[in-house]
């Protein structure tokens, strides 16, 4: 697997922000957004390290704001963001990874998902670089001085670009070297590293995004950002064993010498699932929603109960971050059914497969899962949610 490095560029100086620190300096919901920004790759699949470029006069904030967090030493940026990049780059050079992130320090609410996305873009070897972005929704005028309007600028195929921007390295460097002696020759600089990839001929492709990976460019921005909590719930679920010759667990059909008893199919754990997720938005429990005393849902797929319950959470304008379920019985065996689960869970749910767990135990032959009478299943849901 090829390896990653991001470099976090936080050399700006913020001027639209004002204030006496730079943008990526100020406390957002009790962070500092570089620290915020740093977090949003660590741990991320496939970065392998975060490089920090801060300005020539920011070493104190640096430290209050990450000196905690074991990174490399910063690196120093340039007059120009082009500048800072280069410098971030040569500062690899001695062990240089495969690819490299170039992340603005004021983006501090990027997904895993859309970092995974740019990375999966250049599993493509004819592909050198991977930008994210968001198609642009508004008609576009261009107007004069006056503000008169003088044409409307057709939207198709025109995007707002984000980053992370994820190149190959060496293509990268080499690129923003021959930017440098250009910009000291015609006086200008790139704005972003896709610019310097183009002129360089590097084939770069854009990668769709989400609008709520946003940056921090005035104090305002940081009001009218929702700031976010994490809510964690649980849910639990028992079914006994009847007649059959299956059991339906996880939202996939497992082959057993008995089936479960229950007015739906009986999917203890997708029922697990559903009253976690329906207990981080305060939503009661799965029977308020699907009383077992209503015939329309005799026999019905549970993957229903759960997408429900996940659609009322994105409806609340939450998501979901992790789902850990355990089933607890002595048969049928779970281990050869476990990925599975977790892919079908994923797919009910709208998450990656990364952020489902299904786990399985037995109580060593004691209770009414140890005497074979039923299974058991527990579940806890971690989301994301606006703060009231």
């Amino acid at each position: 697997m090829p390896t990653c490095t991001v470099l976090i560029v936080a050399g700006g100086r913020g001027a639209r922000f004002g204030g006496s620190l730079p943008k990526q300096y100020a406390v957002f919901a009790g962070e500092p957004v570089l620290r915020r920004s740093v977090m949003a790759f660590r741990g991320a699949p496939g970065i392998d390290d975060v490089q920090v470029v801060i300005g020539a006069d920011d070493d104190a904030p640096y430290q209050a704001a990450v000196g905690d967090l074991d990174l490399p030493s910063p690196v120093r940026g340039g007059a120009s963001r082009q500048q800072s990049v280069l410098n971030g780059l040569e500062a690899l050079a001695g062990s240089p990874p495969d690819l490299v992130a170039v992340h603005d320090a004021a983006r501090p609410f990027v997904r895993p998902t859309d970092i995974a996305a740019c990375l999966a873009a250049l599993a493509d070897p004819e592909v050198c670089g991977a930008v994210l972005g968001v198609p642009l929704a508004d008609t576009l005028k261009r107007a004069d001085d006056g503000g008169v309007i003088s044409a409307t600028v057709p939207r198709a195929g025109l995007w707002r670009a984000q980053t992370p921007q994820v190149f190959r390295y060496r293509p990268l460097l080499e690129a923003h070297r021959a930017a440098a002696t250009l910009a000291a020759s015609e006086g200008t600089a790139l704005t972003d590293d896709a610019a310097v990839a183009e002129r360089a001929g590097l084939r770069v492709v854009m990668v769709r995004g989400h609008e709520d990976n946003r940056k921090i460019t005035t104090a305002e921005d940081l009001h009218l950002t929702t700031a976010m909590e994490t809510r964690t719930a649980f849910g639990f679920d028992v079914h006994g064993f009847g007649p059959g010759e299956s059991v339906t667990l996880g939202g996939i059909v497992i082959a057993h010498a008995r089936g479960l008893v229950g007015h739906s199919d009986a999917d203890v754990a997708l029922h697990a699932l559903t009253d976690a997720v329906l207990g981080t938005i305060g939503a009661g429990d799965i029977g308020k929603h699907f009383p077992p005393s209503d015939p329309q849902w005799r026999g019905v797929s549970s993957d229903r109960f759960l997408r429900h319950a996940a659609g009322l959470l994105q409806a609340a304008g939450g998501r979901i971050v992790h789902l850990d379920l355990t089933l607890i019985c002595e048969a049928p065996r779970i281990g050869p059914h476990r990925q599975a689960m977790v892919e079908a869970i994923a797919r009910i749910t709208g998450v990656e497969p990364g952020r489902v767990s299904v786990k399985a135990t037995t109580t060593e032959g004691l209770g009414f899962t140890g005497r074979r009478e039923g299974i058991a299943a527990q579940a806890v849901a971690t989301i994301e949610m606006p703060r009231t």
